[in-house]
C-alpha cells in the first residue's frame, strides 16, 4: 500500500469564513425524554453531552500545538475559526449536563472516564522534543480528522432528520443539535485539510480512522447503556443494537446502512469532505437559529 500523500480536490464553492457564534439555550422546560416515546434514541443523541465537552477541549488543545506547523495563511484562519466554533460546542453541551442532573439523571460517572480518556490516554506525554514528540501531534491531529468525519456526518444528518421534528422534538434540544450540526457541515474540511497539510500519509490516516472508529463505537454504547440503565423514568432500561437499527429505520437516528458507508468514503483515495453535505443549507440554519441568534426558547 502506497504512503504517498494525495491531494483530492476540495469544492470550492463550499469554502466560508468560520467564525465562532455567540449561542443560548433555555433549558427550563426540556424534559428528560425530549423524543417522546424513543426514550432510547433520545438518549443516543444525548451521549454528545457526555463526549462533547471533553472531547472537543481536547480538539481546541491539540490544534493550538499544530498552528506553528501551518505555512499556508488561508488554513490557518480557518483553523482559528474551528478552534472557536469548536471550544463553543464544549461550553454548549456541556450546560446541559447541570439540568439532567436536575432531572434525575447524574452523568459525572461516565464524564470522569470521559475526561480521562481525553486528558491522559489522549492528552500530552512526556516525550523528549523532536521525532517522537512530533510522531505523537500527527497521530491526534490525524485521529482528529477521522472524528470530524463522523460530526460532519451526523450534522448533516441531524439537518435533514425530519422524523424528529414530526415525532416532537423539543424545539430547544433540536436546536442545540441542528446548530452544532450546522457548523460541523460548515467546517468538515478543516481537520482533513489541516491533516494533510502537515502529514497527509495515507497509513496513518487509515490508522487513526481505525482507532477512532473503535473509540467512538465503544464510547458511544457505554454512554447509551449508561444513560438507559440510570434514567429514574425506565424499569429494567437496557440498549441494544436492535433498538439502534429500528430507530434508524424510522429515521430518529442515522440508519445502519448510511453509517457504513461513510467508512469507504473516509478511506477512499480520493475523498475530500467539502464533497458530501451543504454549505449552503448549514449556513441558512445557522441564519435562523433561535440559539445562535438571541438566545431563549426555540
Amino acid at each position: 500500500m502506497s504512503n504517498t500523500p494525495l491531494a483530492p480536490a476540495p469544492v470550492a464553492s463550499e469554502h466560508v469564513d468560520l467564525r465562532p457564534r455567540n449561542v443560548s439555550f433555555g433549558w427550563e422546560d426540556t424534559p428528560l425524554h425530549w423524543l417522546p416515546g424513543e426514550p432510547f434514541a433520545g438518549h443516543m443523541i444525548n451521549v454528545l453531552h457526555l463526549l462533547l465537552p471533553a472531547g472537543e477541549r481536547w480538539f481546541v488543545h491539540v490544534y493550538k500545538q499544530a498552528l506553528p506547523y501551518i505555512e499556508d495563511e488561508r488554513l490557518r484562519e480557518d483553523v482559528v475559526g474551528f478552534i472557536g466554533q469548536e471550544a463553543m460546542h464544549a461550553a454548549a453541551h456541556d450546560d446541559v449536563l447541570p439540568h439532567l442532573k436536575r432531572l434525575g439523571l447524574d452523568p459525572t460517572p461516565y464524564t470522569a472516564q470521559v475526561d480521562w480518556l481525553f486528558e491522559k490516554l489522549l492528552g500530552d506525554r512526556t516525550l523528549p522534543p523532536g521525532r517522537a514528540r512530533h510522531w505523537w501531534l500527527m497521530e491526534r491531529v490525524a485521529m482528529i480528522a477521522a472524528i470530524e468525519h463522523y460530526t460532519a456526518f451526523l450534522g448533516d444528518w441531524v439537518l435533514n432528520a425530519d422524523a424528529l421534528d414530526r415525532r416532537g422534538a423539543d424545539p430547544t434540544m433540536l436546536d442545540l443539535l441542528r446548530w452544532h450540526g450546522a457548523e460541523e457541515v460548515e467546517h468538515r474540511s478543516v481537520a482533513f485539510d489541516l491533516f494533510m497539510h502537515v502529514d497527509g500519509g495515507y497509513r496513518r490516516r487509515a490508522r487513526t480512522w481505525a482507532t477512532a472508529f473503535t473509540a467512538l463505537v465503544f464510547l458511544w454504547q457505554r454512554g447509551v447503556r449508561f444513560f438507559m440503565e440510570n434514567d429514574p423514568h425506565l424499569v429494567d432500561g437496557k440498549a441494544s443494537f436492535g433498538q439502534f437499527f429500528m430507530a434508524g429505520q424510522q429515521g430518529v437516528l442515522p440508519s445502519t446502512g448510511a453509517m457504513l458507508k461513510s467508512i469507504p468514503k473516509y478511506l477512499s483515495r480520493t475523498y475530500h469532505p467539502s464533497q458530501e453535505g451543504s454549505t449552503a443549507q448549514a449556513v441558512a440554519y445557522l441564519a435562523a437559529s433561535p440559539g445562535a441568534n438571541g438566545g431563549g426558547r426555540a
